[in-house]
Protein backbone atom coordinates (compact mmCIF):
# COMPACT_ATOMS: atom_id res chain seq x y z
CA UNK A 1 0.00 0.00 0.00
CA UNK A 2 1.39 3.06 -1.06
CA UNK A 3 0.17 5.49 2.03
CA UNK A 4 2.04 2.86 4.38
CA UNK A 5 -0.75 0.72 5.90
CA UNK A 6 -1.91 -3.11 5.71
CA UNK A 7 -5.67 -2.35 4.56
CA UNK A 8 -7.80 -5.48 6.51
CA UNK A 9 -9.14 -7.91 3.97
CA UNK A 10 -12.63 -7.02 4.66
CA UNK A 11 -11.83 -3.39 3.57
CA UNK A 12 -10.24 -4.13 0.35
CA UNK A 13 -12.37 -3.05 -2.27
CA UNK A 14 -11.88 0.67 0.39
CA UNK A 15 -8.90 1.38 -1.93
CA UNK A 16 -11.49 3.07 -4.36
CA UNK A 17 -15.14 3.84 -3.61
CA UNK A 18 -18.30 5.38 -5.01
CA UNK A 19 -20.02 7.88 -2.60
CA UNK A 20 -23.06 7.57 -0.52
CA UNK A 21 -25.08 10.11 -2.93
CA UNK A 22 -29.15 11.13 -1.17
CA UNK A 23 -31.78 10.46 -4.28
CA UNK A 24 -28.78 9.12 -6.54
CA UNK A 25 -26.75 5.88 -5.45
CA UNK A 26 -30.43 3.65 -4.92
CA UNK A 27 -29.98 0.01 -5.24
CA UNK A 28 -30.50 0.24 -9.62
CA UNK A 29 -27.65 2.76 -9.49
CA UNK A 30 -25.45 0.28 -7.49
CA UNK A 31 -26.54 -2.89 -10.07
CA UNK A 32 -25.35 -0.85 -12.79
CA UNK A 33 -21.65 0.78 -11.32
CA UNK A 34 -21.19 -2.80 -10.68
CA UNK A 35 -21.30 -4.04 -14.24
CA UNK A 36 -18.25 -1.32 -14.41
CA UNK A 37 -16.23 -2.83 -11.88
CA UNK A 38 -16.04 -5.58 -9.85
CA UNK A 39 -13.84 -4.32 -6.75
CA UNK A 40 -14.84 -0.53 -6.30
CA UNK A 41 -16.78 -0.24 -2.97
CA UNK A 42 -20.41 0.35 -3.18
CA UNK A 43 -22.10 3.14 -0.62
CA UNK A 44 -26.18 3.41 -0.03
CA UNK A 45 -27.61 6.36 -0.02
CA UNK A 46 -27.56 7.77 3.83
CA UNK A 47 -30.46 6.12 6.16
CA UNK A 48 -31.56 7.22 9.46
CA UNK A 49 -31.61 5.26 12.68
CA UNK A 50 -35.24 5.92 12.28
CA UNK A 51 -36.28 4.96 9.05
CA UNK A 52 -34.45 1.48 9.80
CA UNK A 53 -35.95 1.05 12.98
CA UNK A 54 -39.56 1.57 12.10
CA UNK A 55 -39.62 2.06 8.18
CA UNK A 56 -39.92 -0.52 5.60
CA UNK A 57 -36.51 -2.00 6.06
CA UNK A 58 -37.04 -4.28 2.50
CA UNK A 59 -37.47 -0.92 0.57
CA UNK A 60 -34.55 0.61 2.76
CA UNK A 61 -31.96 -1.85 2.78
CA UNK A 62 -32.53 -4.64 0.58
CA UNK A 63 -29.77 -4.97 -2.62
CA UNK A 64 -29.31 -7.50 -5.01
CA UNK A 65 -26.25 -9.57 -4.13
CA UNK A 66 -25.14 -8.64 -7.54
CA UNK A 67 -23.67 -4.99 -5.86
CA UNK A 68 -21.41 -6.60 -3.59
CA UNK A 69 -19.41 -5.40 -1.77
CA UNK A 70 -21.74 -3.05 -1.22
CA UNK A 71 -21.66 -0.68 2.36
CA UNK A 72 -24.71 1.08 4.01
CA UNK A 73 -24.16 4.09 5.21
CA UNK A 74 -26.73 5.59 8.93
CA UNK A 75 -27.33 8.81 10.03
CA UNK A 76 -28.01 8.96 13.49
CA UNK A 77 -26.63 10.26 16.88
CA UNK A 78 -28.20 7.88 19.65
CA UNK A 79 -25.64 5.03 20.43
CA UNK A 80 -28.09 3.06 21.05
CA UNK A 81 -30.18 3.23 18.27
CA UNK A 82 -27.58 3.48 15.78
CA UNK A 83 -26.01 0.01 17.66
CA UNK A 84 -29.50 -1.74 16.79
CA UNK A 85 -29.77 -0.36 13.55
CA UNK A 86 -25.93 -1.19 12.60
CA UNK A 87 -27.43 -5.07 13.53
CA UNK A 88 -30.42 -4.64 11.40
CA UNK A 89 -28.02 -3.91 8.35
CA UNK A 90 -25.16 -6.39 9.12
CA UNK A 91 -27.96 -8.63 8.93
CA UNK A 92 -29.14 -8.00 5.39
CA UNK A 93 -25.52 -8.59 4.47
CA UNK A 94 -23.91 -5.27 4.12
CA UNK A 95 -20.03 -5.16 4.12
CA UNK A 96 -19.45 -2.37 6.35
CA UNK A 97 -21.52 -0.01 8.58
CA UNK A 98 -20.40 3.75 8.02
CA UNK A 99 -21.44 7.02 10.10
CA UNK A 100 -22.38 10.39 8.30
CA UNK A 101 -20.55 12.76 10.13
CA UNK A 102 -20.21 14.74 6.58
CA UNK A 103 -23.73 15.58 5.25
CA UNK A 104 -24.70 19.39 6.07
CA UNK A 105 -28.20 19.43 4.57
CA UNK A 106 -30.87 21.43 7.23
CA UNK A 107 -32.41 18.30 7.63
CA UNK A 108 -29.10 16.41 8.94
CA UNK A 109 -28.76 19.85 10.89
CA UNK A 110 -32.39 19.40 12.89
CA UNK A 111 -31.66 15.76 13.61
CA UNK A 112 -28.31 16.45 15.25
CA UNK A 113 -26.44 14.50 12.75
CA UNK A 114 -24.30 14.48 9.96
CA UNK A 115 -21.38 17.30 9.59
CA UNK A 116 -22.62 18.88 12.95
CA UNK A 117 -21.10 16.15 14.49
CA UNK A 118 -18.07 17.88 13.62
CA UNK A 119 -18.57 19.26 16.67
CA UNK A 120 -19.00 16.19 19.46
CA UNK A 121 -16.14 14.10 18.63
CA UNK A 122 -16.68 12.13 22.20
CA UNK A 123 -20.21 11.37 20.94
CA UNK A 124 -19.04 10.34 17.52
CA UNK A 125 -16.62 8.09 19.47
CA UNK A 126 -19.64 6.59 21.47
CA UNK A 127 -21.50 5.84 18.69
CA UNK A 128 -18.55 4.33 16.57
CA UNK A 129 -18.09 1.89 20.18
CA UNK A 130 -21.95 0.90 20.28
CA UNK A 131 -21.87 -0.16 17.02
CA UNK A 132 -18.43 -1.64 16.86
CA UNK A 133 -19.68 -3.77 19.85
CA UNK A 134 -23.36 -5.00 18.03
CA UNK A 135 -21.60 -6.02 14.54
CA UNK A 136 -18.42 -7.84 13.39
CA UNK A 137 -18.05 -6.10 10.14
CA UNK A 138 -16.13 -2.81 9.43
CA UNK A 139 -17.37 0.25 11.29
CA UNK A 140 -16.09 3.42 9.51
CA UNK A 141 -17.17 7.40 9.65
CA UNK A 142 -17.15 9.85 6.96
CA UNK A 143 -16.46 13.17 8.18
CA UNK A 144 -15.44 16.46 7.10
CA UNK A 145 -12.23 18.67 7.81
CA UNK A 146 -14.40 20.58 10.42
CA UNK A 147 -17.62 23.03 10.13
CA UNK A 148 -17.83 26.77 10.08
CA UNK A 149 -15.41 28.98 11.86
CA UNK A 150 -13.97 25.64 13.73
CA UNK A 151 -10.01 25.17 13.44
CA UNK A 152 -9.79 22.16 10.47
CA UNK A 153 -6.51 21.17 12.65
CA UNK A 154 -8.18 20.65 15.92
CA UNK A 155 -11.28 19.86 14.64
CA UNK A 156 -10.36 16.78 12.06
CA UNK A 157 -7.46 15.56 15.03
CA UNK A 158 -10.31 15.61 17.96
CA UNK A 159 -12.41 13.54 15.59
CA UNK A 160 -9.47 11.59 14.84
CA UNK A 161 -8.66 10.72 18.22
CA UNK A 162 -12.15 9.96 19.47
CA UNK A 163 -12.96 7.62 16.66
CA UNK A 164 -9.61 5.70 17.09
CA UNK A 165 -10.22 5.50 20.73
CA UNK A 166 -13.70 3.53 19.78
CA UNK A 167 -12.24 0.82 17.42
CA UNK A 168 -12.93 2.80 13.89
CA UNK A 169 -11.64 0.65 11.40
CA UNK A 170 -11.71 3.49 8.74
CA UNK A 171 -12.13 7.06 8.51
CA UNK A 172 -13.12 8.74 5.08
CA UNK A 173 -12.60 12.21 4.81
CA UNK A 174 -14.14 14.83 2.79
CA UNK A 175 -11.57 17.29 2.40
CA UNK A 176 -13.52 20.82 2.61
CA UNK A 177 -15.13 22.19 5.56
CA UNK A 178 -19.03 21.61 5.88
CA UNK A 179 -20.71 25.84 6.14
CA UNK A 180 -23.81 24.78 7.69
CA UNK A 181 -24.54 28.55 8.07
CA UNK A 182 -24.56 30.92 5.24
CA UNK A 183 -24.15 28.36 2.20
CA UNK A 184 -26.65 25.99 0.86
CA UNK A 185 -25.35 21.98 0.20
CA UNK A 186 -25.27 23.21 -3.55
CA UNK A 187 -23.05 26.09 -2.40
CA UNK A 188 -20.88 23.97 -0.39
CA UNK A 189 -19.95 21.84 -3.45
CA UNK A 190 -17.66 24.32 -4.18
CA UNK A 191 -16.92 26.81 -1.35
CA UNK A 192 -14.44 26.81 1.16
CA UNK A 193 -12.09 25.61 -1.28
CA UNK A 194 -10.71 21.61 -0.76
CA UNK A 195 -7.49 20.71 0.99
CA UNK A 196 -6.41 17.52 0.34
CA UNK A 197 -2.98 18.44 2.13
CA UNK A 198 -4.79 18.44 5.58
CA UNK A 199 -6.26 14.98 5.00
CA UNK A 200 -2.60 14.33 3.80
CA UNK A 201 -1.20 15.39 7.38
CA UNK A 202 -3.77 13.38 9.08
CA UNK A 203 -2.54 10.26 7.80
CA UNK A 204 1.14 11.07 8.29
CA UNK A 205 0.21 11.60 11.96
CA UNK A 206 -1.61 8.04 12.09
CA UNK A 207 -0.40 5.78 9.79
CA UNK A 208 -1.71 2.80 11.25
CA UNK A 209 -5.89 4.06 10.81
CA UNK A 210 -6.68 3.32 6.96
CA UNK A 211 -7.78 6.76 5.88
CA UNK A 212 -9.40 7.66 2.16
CA UNK A 213 -10.16 11.35 0.84
CA UNK A 214 -13.53 12.55 -0.69
CA UNK A 215 -14.16 15.49 -2.55
CA UNK A 216 -13.34 16.76 -6.20
CA UNK A 217 -11.56 13.61 -7.68
CA UNK A 218 -12.98 13.36 -11.12
CA UNK A 219 -10.92 10.68 -13.10
CA UNK A 220 -8.80 7.58 -12.27
CA UNK A 221 -5.65 9.51 -13.02
CA UNK A 222 -7.03 12.29 -9.97
CA UNK A 223 -7.51 9.25 -7.96
CA UNK A 224 -4.31 7.32 -8.60
CA UNK A 225 -2.59 10.52 -7.41
CA UNK A 226 -4.06 10.90 -3.96
CA UNK A 227 -3.69 7.53 -3.27
CA UNK A 228 0.34 8.50 -3.29
CA UNK A 229 -0.82 10.45 0.04
CA UNK A 230 -4.04 8.18 1.90
CA UNK A 231 -5.18 4.54 1.91
CA UNK A 232 -8.45 4.77 -0.11
CA UNK A 233 -10.04 7.58 -2.66
CA UNK A 234 -14.16 7.93 -2.66
CA UNK A 235 -15.33 9.55 -5.98
CA UNK A 236 -18.77 11.33 -5.74
CA UNK A 237 -20.24 13.12 -8.45
CA UNK A 238 -17.78 12.34 -11.32
CA UNK A 239 -19.05 8.55 -10.88
CA UNK A 240 -22.68 9.93 -11.31
CA UNK A 241 -22.15 11.84 -13.93
CA UNK A 242 -19.58 10.22 -15.98
CA UNK A 243 -19.77 6.58 -15.02
CA UNK A 244 -18.28 5.21 -17.91
CA UNK A 245 -14.71 6.34 -15.98
CA UNK A 246 -15.28 3.19 -13.48
CA UNK A 247 -14.61 1.07 -16.25
CA UNK A 248 -10.70 2.48 -15.48
CA UNK A 249 -11.54 1.16 -12.07
CA UNK A 250 -10.28 -2.34 -11.81
CA UNK A 251 -7.33 -2.48 -14.44
CA UNK A 252 -6.39 0.97 -12.79
CA UNK A 253 -6.80 0.88 -9.26
CA UNK A 254 -6.64 -3.05 -8.34
CA UNK A 255 -4.10 -4.31 -11.51
CA UNK A 256 -7.60 -6.83 -12.83
CA UNK A 257 -9.10 -7.24 -15.88
CA UNK A 258 -12.37 -4.84 -16.19
CA UNK A 259 -15.42 -6.79 -16.00
CA UNK A 260 -16.49 -5.48 -19.49
CA UNK A 261 -14.37 -4.08 -22.62
CA UNK A 262 -16.50 -0.41 -22.42
CA UNK A 263 -19.94 1.21 -22.08
CA UNK A 264 -21.95 -0.79 -24.70
CA UNK A 265 -21.10 -4.19 -23.03
CA UNK A 266 -21.39 -2.48 -19.48
CA UNK A 267 -25.34 -2.63 -20.52
CA UNK A 268 -25.53 -5.55 -21.88
CA UNK A 269 -23.90 -7.13 -18.21
CA UNK A 270 -26.92 -5.02 -16.92
CA UNK A 271 -29.51 -6.69 -19.12
CA UNK A 272 -30.49 -9.84 -17.07
CA UNK A 273 -31.24 -7.41 -14.23
CA UNK A 274 -33.15 -4.96 -16.14
CA UNK A 275 -35.33 -7.49 -17.89
CA UNK A 276 -36.07 -9.47 -14.91
CA UNK A 277 -36.91 -6.00 -12.19
CA UNK A 278 -39.40 -4.74 -15.36
CA UNK A 279 -40.86 -7.91 -15.45
CA UNK A 280 -41.42 -7.66 -12.00
CA UNK A 281 -43.12 -4.06 -12.25
CA UNK A 282 -40.17 -2.03 -11.41
CA UNK A 283 -39.88 0.98 -14.15
CA UNK A 284 -37.91 1.11 -16.72
CA UNK A 285 -36.68 4.24 -16.04
CA UNK A 286 -35.08 3.40 -12.48
CA UNK A 287 -32.49 2.24 -14.08
CA UNK A 288 -31.94 4.50 -17.18
CA UNK A 289 -32.04 7.75 -14.89
CA UNK A 290 -28.43 6.52 -13.72
CA UNK A 291 -26.98 6.27 -17.16
CA UNK A 292 -27.67 9.27 -18.83
CA UNK A 293 -24.09 10.55 -18.57
CA UNK A 294 -23.06 6.86 -19.63
CA UNK A 295 -22.09 8.08 -23.56
CA UNK A 296 -20.52 11.30 -23.28
CA UNK A 297 -18.14 12.44 -25.83
CA UNK A 298 -19.40 10.09 -28.16
CA UNK A 299 -21.39 10.63 -31.22
CA UNK A 300 -24.99 9.96 -30.43
CA UNK A 301 -24.63 10.54 -27.03
CA UNK A 302 -27.33 13.78 -27.01
CA UNK A 303 -29.86 11.29 -28.92
CA UNK A 304 -29.51 8.64 -26.45
CA UNK A 305 -30.29 11.01 -24.06
CA UNK A 306 -33.35 12.24 -25.60
CA UNK A 307 -34.59 8.59 -26.85
CA UNK A 308 -34.54 8.23 -22.70
CA UNK A 309 -36.07 11.38 -21.88
CA UNK A 310 -38.71 10.35 -24.02
CA UNK A 311 -39.98 6.81 -24.83
CA UNK A 312 -37.66 5.65 -21.76
CA UNK A 313 -40.11 7.24 -19.52
CA UNK A 314 -43.40 5.54 -20.83
CA UNK A 315 -45.02 2.90 -18.27
CA UNK A 316 -44.57 0.00 -20.90
CA UNK A 317 -40.41 1.01 -21.55
CA UNK A 318 -38.64 -2.05 -21.52
CA UNK A 319 -34.97 -3.33 -22.06
CA UNK A 320 -35.92 -2.80 -26.21
CA UNK A 321 -36.63 0.64 -25.40
CA UNK A 322 -32.85 0.81 -23.65
CA UNK A 323 -31.49 -0.98 -26.45
CA UNK A 324 -33.22 1.22 -29.22
CA UNK A 325 -31.38 4.15 -27.16
CA UNK A 326 -27.88 2.99 -27.48
CA UNK A 327 -28.19 2.37 -31.04
CA UNK A 328 -27.96 5.74 -31.77
CA UNK A 329 -24.67 5.72 -30.47
CA UNK A 330 -21.55 5.72 -32.75
CA UNK A 331 -19.38 2.35 -31.52
CA UNK A 332 -16.47 4.26 -32.64
CA UNK A 333 -13.77 5.64 -29.85
CA UNK A 334 -14.07 9.34 -29.40
CA UNK A 335 -10.86 11.12 -29.55
CA UNK A 336 -9.03 11.19 -26.22
CA UNK A 337 -10.10 14.11 -24.74
CA UNK A 338 -6.64 16.50 -23.81
CA UNK A 339 -5.80 17.35 -20.13
CA UNK A 340 -7.05 20.07 -18.75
Amino acid sequence: MTAGVEIPSNLSGWRFSVAPMMDWTDRHCRAFHRAMSRRARLYTEMVTTGAVLHGDRQRLLGFDAIEHPVAVQLGGSDPGDLARAARIAEAFGYAEINLNVGCPSDRVQEGRFGACLMREPALVGDCVAAMKAAVPVPVTVKCRLGVDEQDTEEALDAMAEAVVAAGVDGLIVHARKAWLKGLSPRENRDVPPLDYGRVARLKAARPELPIAINGGVATIEAAKERLGQVDGVMVGRAAYTEPAILLGVDPEIFGEPAPVADAFAAVEALAPTIHDAVASGTRLHAFTRHMLGLFNGRPGARAFRRHLATAGMAPDADLATLRAAVAKVSRERPPAREAA
